[in-house]
């Protein structure tokens, strides 16, 4: 499958099948966000995997969608800010950067394998926080459920902007 391909499979699951992600599926998944390049390859993240009812119930505190509890499992992807660069010139935070590289790795791990995720960020973080007893140097940015799709699960047809909208030659 071509890079491309990938991208496109890849789509936001709103339903999940119960059958369970299995431990060498996430490692794979956790082994490519590993590998995901930050600033000065700072790595200011921390992943915190959700897998039981109980904490997924928590989780659907913060971002209240039935659909949510249909994942088995959901990571957490929290920026770690005392470990992020900051540019010089302006003290610009790239925690927020570094985090979307990561997630977007697992998006496309889990893909590439058959599963399903679901970019959420959306949700109550400082709540989230407080439920899972996180870090203070911890935040919480995309909560990721990630599991087989649903049979009854479709990818939602989404438009793309023209290529000629979002690129402007300089030279």
């Amino acid at each position: 499958m071509t890079f491309q391909e990938l991208a496109k499979k890849r789509y936001s699951v709103r339903l999940y099948s119960p059958e369970p992600v299995t431990q060498e599926q996430l490692d794979y998944i956790l082994e490519c966000a590993r590998t995901a390049p930050s600033a000065v390859n700072f790595q200011p993240w921390h992943f915190y995997i959700a897998r039981t009812p109980e904490t997924i119930q928590k989780l659907q505190q913060t971002y209240n969608r039935d659909w949510l509890a249909t994942a088995p499992l959901c990571i957490v992807a929290c920026i770690c800010h005392d470990q992020s660069w900051h540019r010089r010139i302006d003290g610009k935070d790239h925690g927020d950067i570094d985090i979307a590289i990561a997630t977007e790795h697992i998006c496309l791990a889990a893909a590439e394998i058959g599963l399903g995720t679901c970019w959420i960020c959306n949700f109550d973080a400082k709540l989230c926080q407080q439920l899972l007893n996180l870090p203070d140097n911890q935040e919480p940015a995309v909560l990721i459920p990630i599991g087989h799709p649903h049979p009854d699960d479709k990818p939602r047809g989404t438009t793309r902007k023209p290529i000629q909208e979002i690129v402007t030659q300089l030279d």
